[in-house]
């Protein structure tokens, strides 16, 4: 299933797409696509619904990003061994974590503001992991069972603010509007490896990252795990997994960084696709 939330920012509501691409309303259902509704048993209704039997929802709506009320929002740094030699940085020997805040989160085509007095705002095309099982201690082999979907998620950075200012990276990464999340929840039983998707992402048409999930140093159920061992995971807290090489940073021999008026469009395989301006804060 790819379920999605519509409308204004604040009033959004259920919905998921049928087969012909069609966004259906599921506020009969559910109130909201948020960690109450991401549990086996929840996502087993809704699977069992006849989708044509749910109202179209006409127009064009603006989408949300694909979870509402986040919890926790917890990032991998250097998760692409060419990323790290890009980044400069040793690839690490146990996955790096930071969060972003959850005021970061926007839709997958709202704007992304660049911060005021930035200049080197940074994009990071992310798989995103979407729990729907809340637990502790997660066993390896035990760890898809605790997710509910996978989505693409833009981990937009600051990379002055990142790694120039002192203390941890959190300062640069969770800045206004550096969240864009969706456009789908795609329900695990859709992704049948998501440790071997292609991603990629593109800024005015030129075409930066270029990946695989295949070559992540710490693949999807090891993070889950690694992580269930310093806080519990909740139903519709979001992992972003790390990002491919490619990123402005890392553009020799001088590093491109966004400004406002560019076009950022960017994708998963399975997962469908992001397009966002950016706009001067």
């Amino acid at each position: 299933m790819k379920l999605l939330r519509y409308g204004p920012v604040g009033q959004e509501k259920p919905g998921i797409l049928d087969q012909a691409g069609k966004i259906r309303d599921l506020s009969a259902h559910i109130k909201d696509v948020n960690g109450a509704a991401l549990d086996d048993a929840t996502l087993a209704k809704i699977r069992a619904l006849d989708l044509q039997s749910l109202p179209v929802v006409d127009g064009n709506p603006r989408i949300g990003a694909c979870v509402g009320n986040i919890g926790k929002f917890i990032c991998i740094g250097l998760n692409y061994a060419d990323h790290a030699a890009e980044s400069g940085l040793p690839i690490p020997a146990e996955p790096v974590v930071f969060n972003k805040w959850t005021s970061a989160v926007v839709g997958p085509n709202d704007d992304v503001k660049i911060p005021r007095g930035s200049k080197k705002t940074d994009w990071e095309v992310e798989l995103g992991v979407v729990i729907g099982k809340a637990a502790s201690y997660i066993e390896e082999k035990d760890a898809l069972s605790h997710i509910a979907g996978y989505c693409v998620v833009n981990d937009v950075s600051e990379r002055e603010y990142q790694t120039e200012r002192g203390g941890t990276w959190d300062k640069g990464k969770g800045c206004d509007t550096f969240g864009p999340i969706g456009p789908w929840l795609v329900t695990r039983d859709e992704i049948a490896n998501p440790n071997n998707l292609q991603l990629w992402l593109e800024v005015d048409g030129k075409r930066y990252q270029n990946g695989n999930t295949n070559t992540m140093i710490f693949n999807v159920p090891f993070i889950i795990s690694y992580l269930s061992k310093f806080m519990s995971l909740q139903p519709g807290d979001v992992i972003s997994t790390g990002t491919p090489p490619g990123v402005g940073m890392g553009v020799k021999p001088n590093p491109v960084y966004l400004s406002a008026g560019q076009t950022m469009r960017l994708s998963i395989e399975g997962l469908g696709e992001q397009q966002q301006q950016t706009v001067n804060a």
